[in-house]
This record gives C-alpha cells, sequence and structure tokens, in this order.
C-alpha cells in the first residue's frame, strides 16, 4: 500500500534520480548556516519562473506594487537550466526557497511532497475555481485534496498538418474535411497512409506520438489516485494508445525520427507532414520551419483533443506573505491579463472569460488564415478531466519500448511486457509493490 505523503527523504530521493550525488552534495551545503528565503526584505516576495513563462509587463507592474496590498512587491527572478532540480534542490535543503514559483505540467511530481507546499483553497482559491476551465483546474489538485497548484497557462492539442501536401496527395486538405476524415484512429491511419503512397510524406514523425497524445487525450491515465497502475487491464487506456500506436508503425504512416533536429528538418522539408502537439507547438514551428508558412493547417485529432503542457504557479511553505502572494497569483492570471498575455507571448488562457476579451488576438498568418485562437478554444472546451499520478514518472518505459518497435523492429509484445516488467522494478525501489 502506497503512502499518500512521503517524508523529506523521498525528495533526495528524486534529486538523486534526477541529477545523480551532485544534487545531494548541494543539498548538503545549502543546508548549512543558510538562510530559509532567498530575500529577508518582508515587503519583498522572491518568485521564480522560466523564460517565456509570464508576461514582463505585469511582472514589471508588480515589482514596484502588487495591486491590493500595502506596498508589497513581487522580485521575478529568472531561472534557466534544470529548472526542477534547482527547486527541488532548495525545498530539500530547505534554504534559499522562493516565496512564490511556477511549476511546469510536470506538477504530480510534487505530488508526494505536498506538505512543502500551501494549500490554497486556505487563502480563498475556491472562490476563483469558476473562472478556470475544470479540467486545468483538478490538474492543481493532490491525491489528499489539497489544491497546491494554481492554473497559469494552458495546452490543448489538435493535429497540424502540411495543407499543401495533402493537398498534392489528391484529398481534401481543407481543415472541416480532414477533421472528418481522422475523427477516428482508423480513419487517421487510413488518410496517412494515402498521404505517404501518394507523397512519400509521414502523418506523425514516429509512433511514440500518437502514443502519448492518445493518452493526453484520455480521462484515464496509468494510475488512480490510490497509486493502483490502470495500465495492467487489457482493456486500459495506456494498452488502447500502445496497440493504436503500434498499428500506424505497422501501417507505413510513422516517420522513425526519434531525434528532435531529425523531426524540425522533416517538417521544414516536407518529409513528415504533421503532428499533434498543444497549442503552443505553433510558435516552435514558426521558429524552426518559418519557410513554410502559409501551408500548414489545423485540424481537431481522433476521438477528441488532450492536454499537452500548461504550467502552473504555487507557493512554498516558507512563503513570507502568503495573503499578499495569493492576490498576485489571482491578479495575475486574470481573464483580461491572460487575453493580453496570449496576444503578446502565445499563452494560451486557463480562465473562460479571457476569449471574450476585446484584448485577445492571434496572428493566423502562419496557417493560412485559418482561426487559430478560436480553433484551440473548442480544443479546450472539450479536454477531459484526469488525475496525472507522481508515479507516471517512473513509466517512461512504455515510450522507449514502443520507439525500439519502431526503430528496432522490436516484437510489440515482448516489448510491452519489458516495459510492465521495467516500470514495476523501478516503482519497487521506490518502495512501491504493484
Amino acid at each position: 500500500m502506497m503512502a499518500a505523503v512521503l517524508p523529506r527523504r523521498s525528495v533526495l530521493a528524486g534529486l538523486a534520480g534526477l541529477t545523480g550525488l551532485g544534487a545531494l552534495s548541494a543539498v548538503g551545503l545549502t543546508g548549512c548556516g543558510s538562510q530559509t528565503s532567498i530575500s529577508s526584505d518582508p515587503k519583498e516576495l522572491v518568485l521564480w519562473y522560466w523564460d517565456r513563462s509570464a508576461n514582463p509587463r505585469y511582472l514589471r507592474q508588480a515589482a514596484k506594487e502588487i495591486p491590493g496590498t500595502d506596498g508589497v512587491r513581487v522580485r521575478a527572478d529568472l531561472v534557466g537550466g534544470t529548472f526542477d532540480t534547482k527547486l527541488r534542490t532548495s525545498l530539500a535543503g530547505d534554504a534559499y526557497i522562493p516565496d512564490l514559483t511556477f511549476i511546469n505540467s510536470n506538477v504530480s511530481m510534487y505530488f508526494p511532497n505536498q506538505e512543502m507546499f500551501l494549500d490554497l483553497n486556505e487563502l480563498g482559491a475556491q472562490d476563483y475555481k469558476h473562472l478556470y476551465f475544470d479540467w486545468k483546474w483538478e490538474l492543481g489538485v493532490t491525491p489528499t485534496n489539497r489544491f497546491c497548484f494554481y492554473p497559469l497557462d494552458t495546452g490543448p492539442s489538435g493535429y497540424f498538418y502540411r495543407n499543401d501536401i495533402f493537398a498534392r496527395a489528391g484529398v481534401d486538405a481543407d481543415p472541416e474535411s480532414v477533421s472528418d476524415q481522422i475523427k477516428t484512429w482508423d480513419g487517421f491511419i487510413e488518410l496517412g497512409q494515402k498521404v505517404q503512397k501518394n507523397t512519400g510524406s509521414f502523418m506523425v514523425v514516429q509512433g511514440a506520438t500518437i502514443f502519448k497524445q492518445y493518452i493526453n487525450a484520455s480521462s484515464e491515465r496509468y494510475f488512480d489516485k490510490a497509486g493502483k497502475p490502470l495500465y495492467l487491464r487489457p482493456d486500459s487506456t495506456v494498452r488502447k494508445a500502445w496497440d493504436v500506436a503500434v498499428r500506424a508503425i505497422k501501417s507505413g504512416i510513422c516517420g522513425n525520427q526519434a531525434i528532435e533536429t531529425d523531426q524540425n528538418a522533416a517538417w521544414s522539408s516536407g518529409k513528415t507532414a504533421g503532428h499533434i502537439e498543444g497549442n503552443w507547438w505553433a510558435q516552435i514551428l514558426a521558429d524552426t520551419a518559418a519557410d513554410t508558412k502559409g501551408k500548414w493547417r489545423l485540424a481537431f485529432q481522433p476521438i477528441r483533443p488532450g492536454s499537452s503542457g500548461g504550467s502552473f504557479v504555487c507557493l512554498p511553505r516558507t512563503c513570507k506573505n502568503p495573503e499578499a502572494a495569493f492576490r498576485f497569483m489571482t491578479w495575475l492570471t486574470s481573464p483580461e491579463h491572460q487575453a493580453q498575455s496570449f496576444t503578446e507571448m502565445q499563452l494560451f488562457p486557463s480562465t473562460v472569460d479571457a476569449f471574450s476579451s476585446d484584448k485577445i488576438k492571434s496572428d493566423n498568418s502562419f496557417f493560412g488564415g485559418q482561426d487559430l485562437l478560436g480553433f484551440f478554444q473548442k480544443c479546450a472546451e472539450a479536454v477531459p478531466t484526469a488525475f496525472i499520478s507522481t508515479y507516471e514518472t517512473q513509466a517512461e518505459y512504455f515510450t522507449d519500448e514502443l520507439i525500439n518497435v519502431e526503430s528496432a523492429g522490436k516484437d510489440p509484445e515482448q516489448a510491452w511486457d519489458d516495459a510492465v516488467d521495467l516500470t514495476r522494478k523501478v516503482l519497487r525501489k521506490r518502495g512501491v509493490e504493484i
């Protein structure tokens, strides 16, 4: 039986798994004779964030004063490199901890040590719940129903595709028509085979993409809230995703491109004609394949949209002024501010009312004039609510083994059995029996 909350040593174990002995040494050093908070100024709250995760205009405003407070201000520290390792090191060493911190979509990694963060419901978070997409709000709730992680941006997903390549393949390349043709995974594979046969282009870079995004669009994932492994059931979401990905690989629609540089080159050249990903990938595409501007379109992925990416903000238990920090969080993520942040930085809103703001606009030129914002708004409205367990980080072997199926021709059943066995072994090392 797994405990819902693990002791501090679990953070140390997690650090060891992330960075080896160097991280443990860092913890030992920071814990000796160091201050808990980064800033000793009672009027200054330190925020940790990463590049392009927050709108600079609002950080500049909060640096002068958080609206509604008595002169409390935010010092926003841009943290580069391995953000999670630095944060976990500070938490484990109980030294130099920020008053507020952003956390990426891997928020469940912090669930075992939820006692290190404040329950935002005690600060009145429930009064704001109605403003946000339910599925995004629920991702910040721990297995013991503490609400520790407040919504920032989101990542509703869709199918990006090359309109010109689809047209050359002799299929109806209109977004509405493509969406209709790929309503099911059978339809997705069938269309991909036509595109491959007539143009030589692949539907996705690799089968692992289909596997991941199938799960991201499902209400069931690897584990339930009690830590029970759901993937062992023959009708589980994970097994269904695996089977669909294997069929896609065998059908020839996957490009077997596992290296990021190869993937970028394939999208730019047209070797691969599509990708299933969150809305944020539009900016990545524009940066890495600028010469394909105007050639891309968006279609709804099979079955339903999913959630891929998006971040959160939380308060470590050492926060000097939780009330002022919470006021900053709600102010930063207001519908009007989220609307402005999408227009300026493509940070997709988690608040429903942001879409009705006159401040929200999107540049649709890269997608041939298709309404990017309207498309992903519809996707966001259809994302299912799901629970992401902290133990999912130990289930990476399913993706690894699927890559072995595609790249090395490994038998799919043997690969599945190996993934299950490897996951069981790594969980057992952490004291979890399945």
